[in-house]
Parts: C-alpha cells; structure tokens; sequence
C-alpha cells in the first residue's frame, strides 16, 4: 500500500475483511457488560440506498461504535421491511416475480452497506417476506383473535383501483394515491381489524414515560392521534321518525346555542336520511364529489367548508327547537359519531358554515361585562364566560355549566357523559399478493375457523404470476385457497387478503434478540437481556402510525405472556431529511445524489463524515458539494500530518499520562487541548449526539497539532505529546470514520484494533490551566486579549487590562464607567 497518498478505496476493503473475519460486531448475550441496543428503523429493499438511508445508518454507526469503546455490550443488528406494494409493483412492471425482486435488492443493498462499513451483527439478519419470520407474526394473530382483540366488519375504505388494494387515509394525496396518482374512491369491503382502541388510554398515558427520551414534537403528534377527549353523547331525534342522530360533544354547555347539524356524507344514516328528498340529486352529487377529497385535508383548518341542505330537520333535545340537517365536507364518519350539533356562535369552523349558508346565530355564553350580538359577531367566541338563552343554566359559569347540563342529560336520557377517542381500530387488510397471509379459513358450515398453530406458517405461495393490473393472484390459485375446514374436515377456502406491512415492523426489533429461534418467537432470557431497544433512530415521517403500533404490539405482547415491558424504545432520535437546493431529494425534482457514485469518488469515511457533520442529527442537512470536498480534504490533512510524524510517533496511548511540568508553553497547549478535546467530544455525543459540534472540536485539535509539530517534534517529551494527541484524534473520529483511523491508528504502532479499544477519558488535571487567554473590549468592542496566570484575581486582571497599549488608546480622555469580568474569559471596560 502506498503510504503517502491516502487511497480510501483500498483502506476501507481492506479494514471491512478485518472486522469481518474477527467477528467483532458478533454479539452474544453477556450480562457481565452493561447492555446497549441501537437500531435505526429498518429499510424496505427498493434495490438502491439513497442519502437518507446513509445518514440515518451513519447516526446509528457512531453510537454502536461509541457505546462500544465505552464498555457496553452492543446489539447493532440489520433486517429488511420486505413485503409491501412497491415491491408487487416493481415487479409488474419489470415482469420479475416479487420475491425474485426482493432477494436480489436485499443482495444488492446488503452489499452497499457493508460498502460504508457499518458495525451491524450480519448474522441477525431478517427479512420479513421469509416464512420463518410470518409464521410468528400469524400465531400472534391467533392469539389476538383468542384475546377478542381481532374482528371483521364491513367497512367503507380508501380505495385505490390503480393498486387494487385499500390505503390508509394518510397514503391518500389530495384525493389521489400517493403511489400511483390514480383517483382513490369510497368503497365497502369486509376487512380485518386490529382493536388498538383496546389500549388507546395505556397509549395515551404510557407517553408520559417517553418524556425526556423521545422528542417533545413526536409525543405530541401521539398524543393529537390519539386524541381523548372528555364529554357527552346526545341523541337528536330525525323530525317525524323514530331515528336518533347521535353526537359526542366536549361542548355541552353550549347545547342551547346548537341551530343545524352537520353529518359526514358518508354517515351511514345518510341514504334513508336524503331518500325521496327534493334535495337527493343534490346530496349525491356532494357526497361523489366529497368522496375525492383528501381525509386529512378534510379535517384542515384552512379547508373551505362546503355542505349540502339534506332536506330533513331534527330537534334540539333541550329546546325542543326544529334544526336543519346538513352534510359538512368537513364532518368524518369514523371521527365522533360522524355527526356534530353545530354551534356557529361558539365554534369557528361551526361559524363559518353558517355564514356561508346564511343559518342562524345563537348566542348562549356572554363575556364578563361584555354582550355579544349575533349580527355584528365577525368570528365565534370561544373564551368562558356565563351562560344566556339557555334556560335553568342561565347565569352559570360555562365549566359548571358542563357539569350540570350532562347531569341533566343523563337524569332525562337524553345523553350520558362518556369518553371519545380519534383513534380508530387498525386495518390490516390488503387485497394484494405480497404479504403475509392471514391465517383464516372460510368454512360453509362452521363459518370463520382459524388455522391451527401447528399448521403454521401458511405459505405464501412463490409459484404464481403477479397480475399486470395489480390484483392479487391468490384468490383464483386454487392450491392456495382450496382447503378443508379445520374443525369439520369440510372443503373450505382461505382467506386471501394479506396482513398491512405495518404488522411486520410492529414486532422485528424483538426478533432480533433471538432471530434464528426455531420452536418460538423469542428466547425469553435473550428479551429479558436486551429490552428496551436503548436508542431508536429513524425519520420523523413515522412519528404517528409505526410507533404507535410498536407500542401497542408490545403491550398486547406483554398481556399474552410473551414479554415483561410497557414500551419498546426508551430514546428516539428522529433525524432531519437530506435536502439538495432546498429541496427533499427525490428522482422527479433531478437532485438525487447516488451515494455509491459518492463512495467511488470519495470513499465511505469521506460521506459518512460529511452526513455527520453538515448539520445536527434532527435538523435537516443540505446537500453540499463543497462541504464533501472539505470532508475529504480534512481527512487526507490529518493522513499527512500522520504519515510526516511517523518517524517520531509511538503508540503511548491516547490521552497518555504527561507530567506537564516544565513543558513548554506550546506542549502545555497542546495537552491542554487534547484532554479538553476528549472532554468536549464525550459530552457532545452523550444524550443528543451532537456529531457537528463534536467533530469541529476535533478539527481544531487537528488546526493545533499543525501549528506546535515542528517545535515539539525535535524533543522526545514533545514526540511523546504528539503521539498522544493524534492516537485521540484516532479514537474520538473512529465511530464516525472508522476506516482511515484504524489504519493510521496501525501505522502509528498499534496492534490492537480500534474496534476494541477503550474510549480515551480526559485527565482532570490535564484540564487545570497554568494561563488563560482573556479577552478585552471597551463598550462591548474587542480591544485586545492577554495572557494571564490562571490563579488571577479578578481585580488584577482588570489591571492588566487597563495596561494593554490598545486598551490605553480607546479610554484615554474618557471616564470608565464601569467594568465588568467575566471570570477566567474576558474584560469589558464601559466609558463614556
């Protein structure tokens, strides 16, 4: 190897075979060693890594390496989210099977991580689409369905006639898929349900122990998914019928003012409610034309409130009052009871409706010394206040009035106080192929039956052909469905929906704890050992649905005896995207970076360090082709300094001990940086893991040992000091360039490898001054810096610095006013 030219491509081949062959990223249960488990979430196999994948596997790299050094037993597996749509339609289209595709992506992207030189434990490897993997994701089904927490409604869904399949509200785009852009409709289908709303209050309440490990921003987005929300639930009676409408209200203290009713077009009353209405025509063309409509841009704040007269009125259970009834854009079924009593003079989106549709104001809760006036109000009051127009409550504050008008409701069984969640049940129907089979079978006598444990896994079988329109090929595979009935021994058929792939990664961080266990799901003393997952770390976007059905899959896990845990992930590190001019990289907007182009140019060292340091691990990182140059450059200065000091360097240890007496004052310097370096990167990289802050403090170490090495080189107390130095530069820069420091840490003499070398600790005596550099300004502006003993007082250091000569200049003819010091850092004399 030529030694003078820093050659990655080389360096990195060769260190990945080392740590190979040494098995040193192999873990095995040790309860002699505090354990750590890192993972970052993991990747579906799309065939390519992109900068996204780099950053978020850098990030995690760095703490498996860190916490490494610093005596933890590391679990830093890899596994692949391999089922799913985009695979069954990559497939279609380049006529390949979907398996075909999947294992030879997987191939292909095992190969590019190795290429960056990622610590993983390769021999935990999963992929989800492999039988060994679904036979215990459909004995979980089993036993849920045992538990009562499985069940199969008609449901009306998201439907995609592109993809064939259904789409959660948040992969429907502005009323279009956000795969493959076609208009997605309203459509009825039986579907599998997942009843998280079993556990949306352990949910909700669990998240108060996420508090200072996950970010604020994410518990949050939790906690308005979830959505509990304390009130009452009121039957309106339908005008001339026995029909109820039922409302949830957190308001009820407002439900004197309420003066129309607004239903989601999609309300399941809704048919009978417009049938034989001069207003059916027009119902139905609004509930086509809602049906379009995005979910989540329905539920806006800036949405444009549209509606429809159904021509039908119900009655105000407390004022006996006739109210029309319309169907609101904004209204949804599965939100509430999918109708809300209106009250456009103490809600927003209420008021404008009915400025839109010219219905009437009620006023029913008066400010203090204040009267509002329903033709001059310009928006809804919403503050407290006392309430009017509403009967016996008349001059109740409003809260009490709450209290009261529900006790009143339940008295006269009008309604009853009841909690509401947003949280709806988890559908886990897909009617396409490439998924885990759901392990039912359909019996013309004995109806549902599921399969029995010990026929498990149902295979999901490899030997057919996709379908170039999408639909899945499994209902007409007559291998597949045709069966008998395990109860009855009568012919039967399977059933042929496939599970949501958001069941897959709900539970494969558990498996990695023991994934080659054959005769069970998990090793209960390997779970034991290794839970929680210590650090999670993965992209904002999966914030809400696979976090939250993590959770819930562990507690059901835990309440079936699987596990002892509440939650699976004690810290969360949610990274920022890679943006290229200012924009997320995608292939429509041509700014994609192709990391192995970036490898090949620059090597894996050289990308990893740029991704670490570009920008904090939760902010968003703009791409920079000067800021990878820079990288590079960095690396191969370090690579010079090392190869030019060889001769005088001496593998003495990194923070080595030195007696700093009788050092010169640049050999004092310089292991006063060196421990403060190692002081500063330790803190950095604890708890948020600063990468930026930490590897700038590096390079200015690097800065130093440039400027002292030709004066320190000459002695060997000096050789000794910068042997030290660069042996913690080695150390401090190993987890986030691992590759260039174990070779320059070799060169140096070492035959120990850095991949089981200890983390240097920083010598607090090291870090005891001798002198301080204090800065001087007059009126807040630099004057000048000196050179002080450390044990300085600070009314001798106002002295000295009234004696700088350029201090001297800047007071002289003027009166000090004041001045101030800040101890040990700098001087600010005040005149005027």
């Amino acid at each position: 190897m030529d030694k003078k030219n820093y050659n990655p491509q080389e360096i990195e081949l060769k260190w990945q075979k080392i740590w190979e062959k040494k098995e040193y990223f192999k873990v095995k249960d040790d309860s002699k060693k505090p354990k750590y488990y890192v993972l970052e979430m993991f990747p579906y196999p799309s065939g390519r890594i992109h900068m996204g994948h780099v950053r978020n596997y850098s990030i995690g790299d760095v703490v498996a390496r860190l916490k490494t050094m610093q005596g933890y037993n590391v679990l830093h597996p890899m596994g692949w989210d391999a089922f799913g749509l985009p695979a069954e339609n990559a497939a279609i289209k380049h006529n390949v099977h979907p398996a075909k595709w999947t294992y030879e992506n997987i191939d292909y992207m095992r190969k590019e991580l190795k290429r960056l030189g990622y610590s993983y434990d390769w021999g935990r490897e999963i992929a989800t689409c492999h039988p060994k993997y679904y036979k215990w994701e459909q004995l979980f089904f089993l036993k849920l369905w045992e538990k009562g927490l499985v069940y199969r409604k008609k449901s009306p869904v998201n439907w995609c006639p592109g993809c064939h399949t259904v789409l959660a509200n948040e992969q429907v785009e502005e009323g279009l898929c956000w795969r493959c852009s076609s208009v997605v409709e309203q459509k009825e289908l039986e579907q599998w349900f997942l009843k998280i709303t079993d556990y949306a209050e352990e949910l909700l309440a669990d998240l108060e122990k996420l508090k200072g490990g996950w970010p604020e921003k994410v518990l949050a987005m939790q906690k308005n998914w979830i959505g509990k929300s304390e009130g009452v639930e009121i039957d309106f009676q339908v005008d001339g019928e026995a029909t109820k409408i039922r409302v949830f209200t957190t308001r009820p203290d407002t439900l004197f003012g309420a003066t129309f009713m607004s239903m989601a077009p999609e309300h399941p009353l809704v048919p009978a409610l417009i049938s034989e209405t001069n207003q059916e025509k027009a119902c139905k063309e609004f509930i086509e034309k809602t049906k379009r409509l995005d979910k989540i841009v329905r539920t806006s704040e800036d949405l444009e409130k549209e509606g429809v007269f159904t021509g039908r009125y119900c009655i105000n259970p407390v004022t006996g009052a006739k109210i029309p009834i319309y169907l609101a854009n904004f209204v949804l079924a599965e939100y509430g009871t999918g109708a809300v009593m209106a009250v456009p003079a103490h809600d927003q989106r209420d008021f404008e409706f009915a400025k839109k549709y010219n219905l009437p104001l009620k006023v029913v809760i008066q400010p203090k010394n204040e009267t509002l006036d329903p033709s001059s109000m310009t928006q809804a009051y919403t503050e407290q206040g006392f309430l009017v127009n509403s009967g016996e409550f008349n001059g109740l504050f409003n809260e009490d009035a709450k209290v009261a008008i529900a006790k009143y409701l339940e008295e006269k069984n009008l309604g009853k106080r009841t909690v509401n969640y947003r949280l709806r049940d988890w559908n886990i129907s897909r009617q396409r192929y490439w998924g885990a089979p759901i392990p039912v079978i359909y019996c013309p006598k004995c109806g549902l039956v599921p399969v029995k444990e010990e026929d498990l896994p149902v295979v999901l079988p490899l030997d057919v052909k996709t379908k170039e329109d999408g639909r899945s090929p499994l209902p007409e595979y007559k291998e597949f469905v045709e069966t008998t009935c395990p109860k009855c021994g009568a012919k039967a058929k399977r059933e042929t929906d496939t599970m949501d792939t958001f069941v897959e990664s709900s539970w494969y961080f558990l498996r990695y704890t023991s994934p080659r266990k054959e005769d069970a799901p998990f090793d209960p003393n390997s779970l034991k050992y290794w839970l929680p997952v210590d650090q999670y770390i993965g992209g904002v976007e999966h914030a809400i649905l696979h976090l939250l059905y993590s959770r819930f899959f562990v507690k059901v896990l835990r309440d079936l005896g699987y596990i002892d845990l509440d939650e699976p992930f004690k810290n969360l590190l949610t990274q920022g995207m890679v943006l290229k001019d200012g924009a997320k990289m995608s292939k429509s907007k041509g700014n994609v970076v192709d990391p192995d182009e970036m490898i090949q140019k620059y090597g894996a060292d050289t990308v990893r360090l740029f991704c670490l340091f570009a920008a904090p691990p939760e902010k968003d990182m703009e791409w920079s082709d000067q800021g990878i140059d820079g990288s590079f450059r960095f690396l191969n200065r370090l690579w010079r300094v090392i190869i030019e000091l060889l001769p005088i360097l001496s593998p003495v240890g990194a923070a080595c001990k030195i007696d700093k007496n009788n050092l010169s004052p640049k050999a004092k310097k310089l292991l006063f940086k060196e421990h403060q370096t190692i002081d500063k990167v330790t803190r950095d990289l604890k708890g948020k893991f600063q990468f930026n802050t930490a590897i700038a403090a590096v390079m200015e170490l690097v800065n130093l040992i440039y400027l002292v090495k030709d004066e320190l080189k000459q002695d060997e107390i000096g050789a000794k000091l910068l042997s030290s130095a660069l042996s913690s530069v080695c150390c401090l820069l190993y987890p986030m360039v691992p590759h260039i420091c174990e070779e320059l840490w070799q060169m140096i003499g070492y035959e120990e490898h850095l991949a089981i070398t200890s983390w240097p600790k920083a010598d607090p005596e090291a870090l005891q001054q001798d002198t301080l550099t204090i800065v001087i300004q007059v009126n807040g502006k630099l004057r000048g810096k000196i050179e002080v003993d450390a044990n300085i007082s600070d009314e001798e250091v106002k002295a000295k610095a009234l004696e700088d000569s350029n201090v001297q200049k800047h007071v002289q003819g003027k009166t000090i006013v004041k001045t101030i010091v800040v101890p040990k850092k700098l001087v600010n004399i005040v005149v005027k």
